[in-house]
């Protein structure tokens, strides 16, 4: 009897160590269903092992495409951080590009789980999707030439002599707005931030506005062409866009936040990044668990 049973606990001891010899794989990321809700975003993305997020390819420290293909920034780093708590490795991402205009389309057609693209909350997007956050507050400011004195604020707009350039469906565009006499003349939109650049570049335009931490990348980039001028005139809270009604799921990322926040990933993700323009690790913002 007493070797029946040491026979029987042997080949339990076999098998439970074969099973944990065969994938090698970090526990961190190795796909599980047991440990979210059944029929939840978390459950249904753990369980196919892979996710999408929506992000910029065109915007130095938050999501840019490098010259590997992939994307890097910090709004990358936070959705590396959401796919890792899902059991989810990096490799397993499918990065897609959210251009401003497209962000809330991408999401309500299901082409991606989350989008982490410098994607301010307000009430009109909140008609759509749903946002977790915010989990950073940036400022919209203004990038013109070095040579360039003569533009010191969106005031300097309101005689209606100069072009500012912006992209379609951003929050920046609609905020410019204001200070132009003449908006079918001075303001020119584009689909992606590197085309005002290259408009700023060739004197198409006088000033480029959108988020300042954005627009020091660029400046970062231009050996000495850019500046920036003015100081921040809005405040912009950045949020993590998931489909509407999924309160699950936002609830979830807004959980995530506050324990980043907490334990350092946060700040790691900053520097690492971002951090790279501005030295200045922020704060992680209070999450609005409307």
């Amino acid at each position: 009897m007493r070797l029946k049973r040491f026979a029987a606990l042997a080949a339990v001891s076999v098998l439970a160590f074969g099973a944990a010899a065969c994938g090698g794989e970090d526990p961190g990321t190795t796909p599980t269903t047991s440990k979210f809700e059944a029929g939840t975003t978390m459950e249904k993305l753990n369980k196919a092992g892979k996710i999408t997020i929506g992000t910029k390819f065109d915007q130095p420290g938050f999501g840019l495409k490098g010259l590997d293909g992939k994307p890097a920034g910090f709004d990358v780093e936070i959705g590396k951080i959401i796919a890792a708590e899902l059991g989810i490795s990096a490799d397993k991402i499918n990065w897609i590009a959210t251009p401003s205009a497209v962000r809330e389309e991408v999401l309500e057609k299901g082409d991606a789980d989350v989008v982490i693209a410098t994607y301010t909350i307000n009430d009109k997007r909140k008609e759509r999707i749903d946002f977790a956050g915010p989990y950073y507050v940036a400022g919209q400011h203004l990038m013109v030439r070095s040579d360039d004195s003569s533009i010191t604020g969106p005031d300097s707009f309101k005689d209606g002599a100069k072009k500012v350039c912006s992209v379609q469906g951003s929050t920046p565009a609609t905020n410019i707005e204001k200070f132009l006499k003449d908006k079918a003349t001075q303001l020119v939109l584009f689909d992606v931030y590197t085309k005002c650049v290259d408009a700023l570049k060739n004197k198409q335009v006088d000033a480029v506005t959108t988020d300042n931490v954005i627009l020091l990348g660029y400046v970062s980039q231009s050996n000495g062409a850019y500046k920036l001028t003015g100081s921040k005139f809005t405040d912009e809270p950045y949020g993590i866009g998931v489909k509407k009604g999924d309160a699950k799921f936002r609830a979830f990322i807004n959980d995530l936040l506050e324990k980043i926040y907490a334990d350092g990933r946060y700040a790691k993700a900053w520097t690492d990044t971002a951090g790279k323009f501005d030295a200045n690790v922020p704060t992680g913002p209070a999450v609005n668990r409307y």
